[in-house]
């Protein structure tokens, strides 16, 4: 938009520049085309008197007499009653000189010629001012547009940062209002659907929250009571066995209902803070380490130096627990952490020893587990998460098994 109005008023000045000055330049350049006749015309009337003087006072005509009357670019030519000539100046081009010739009083004549080059060179300094006024006309509109278009597109460039900030969840964007009418219907537009998305995600929130919660019980007394069943001693050995085997189970249904409840918390993104991300994976690590140890695996921090960005903490330690935890169930010692500066993004990889026989393919519902077959949601949610913070998780091509969490930079 800014572009097109600069565009826009530098041509519409460029048009009347041009309307206006080309007849003007073609009346000047006239204009002086006829001054140097004028002049030229006056200038052979004059060396015929001061020939015709010299004549009577019966003094020679020479041509460093006439080169003397005469400016560079001239030339002038004299015959005399008997007919003999004498010239001074360059050659005569009757196309394009302005010649002038007069009868001296007594006897011969006189011719005045003006070279067509310095005729041209007169015009072209004539043309110069013109020239510059129009040239600075140009600079000037096209400042005045720059600023005008700045002064337009604020708003607009304000109304489409807030959209931004709205697409990434933050609901909390004052919109300004404005004087121009289209970026006021912009703006009103915008708070209307930032208020029916804020509602929204609340009760989806909300919703999730509570289905988590009345979930948990029953599946926690289901469990209780099935333990109980398999110790009974009524109970016959190969029913307490396949009870035992609905355990894990139902586990997994809860550590399930457990990663929706915190999906449900982990999507408020309005807390965005500048944070170290090297920091931030440090103490992860810090926080794992014993538990991934207790597995008889080794877990590493590899500190490449401070790594600047603007995240919501949560949704980051989420993501990280569920990839050091998946690491931990089916990687290969050691797991090594990493947080990377990218310059427009920055990264986190979270890596193992493990050879990769998984694709982007366990990112879906369903494929969660490293070898293909049925898991927990974790890494579907820890997708889900990633891209509701402005990124996304992948897997790096290579060997080994390497996800990486890439995030926008701290000046996106």
């Amino acid at each position: 938009m800014r572009d097109r109005l600069v565009a826009s008023l530098v041509g519409m000045t460029i048009a009347m520049i041009a309307l206006y000055g080309i007849p003007r330049a073609y009346l000047l350049a006239d204009l002086v085309s006829s001054d140097e006749r004028r002049d030229v015309s006056s200038s052979v009337a004059l060396l015929a008197l001061l020939l015709q003087e010299r004549t009577e006072n019966a003094t020679p005509v020479d041509p460093a007499y006439l080169g003397s009357l005469v400016t560079g670019g001239d030339t002038v030519s004299y015959v005399d009653a008997d007919g003999s000539t004498v010239a001074s100046g360059p050659p005569v081009d009757p196309e394009r000189d302005v010649v002038e010739t007069r009868a001296v009083p007594g006897g011969g004549s006189v011719t005045l010629s003006r070279s067509g080059n310095v005729v041209d060179q007169r015009i072209s300094e004539a043309l110069v001012p013109l020239i510059l006024i129009g040239l600075s006309l140009t600079a000037v509109a096209a400042l005045t547009g720059f600023l005008l278009a700045r002064w337009l597109s604020r708003p607009f460039r304000e109304l489409a940062d807030a959209a931004d900030h709205l697409g990434r969840g933050r609901f909390d964007i004052h919109f300004p209002h404005y004087s121009i009418p289209e970026a006021e219907a912009i703006g009103t537009a915008l708070r209307s659907s930032s208020t029916q998305l804020d509602d929204l995600i609340r009760r989806e929130r909300e919703f999730a929250a509570n289905a988590s919660h009345q979930l948990r019980t029953p599946i926690t007394a289901l469990r209780l009571e099935l333990e109980d069943l398999a110790l009974w001693p009524e109970t016959p050995p190969q029913v307490a066995k396949e009870l035992e085997s609905y355990l894990p189970e139902l586990d997994r249904l809860s550590s399930a209902i457990n990663e929706l409840l915190g999906l449900a918390r982990g999507r408020r993104l309005g807390d965005a803070v500048d944070v170290d991300l090297s920091a931030l994976v440090a103490d992860v690590v810090s926080r794992w380490r014993p538990q991934v140890e207790a597995a008889g695996l080794q877990i590493v921090h590899v500190d490449s130096g401070p790594v600047r960005a603007r995240v919501v903490p949560g949704p980051v330690l989420q993501i990280l627990d569920v990839l050091i935890e998946n690491a931990s169930a089916y990687g290969t010692s050691p797991i090594q952490v990493e947080a990377r500066d990218e310059e427009r993004f920055v990264e986190i990889r979270v890596s193992d020893d493990g050879i990769r026989t998984i694709g982007d393919e366990v990112f879906q519902r369903g494929i969660s587990s490293k070898d293909g077959g049925q898991g927990g949601l974790g890494l579907t949610i820890a997708s889900d998460l990633a891209t509701s913070m402005g990124g996304y998780l992948k897997l790096a091509e290579g060997e080994h098994t390497t996800f990486v969490l890439m995030l926008p930079g701290p000046g996106d």
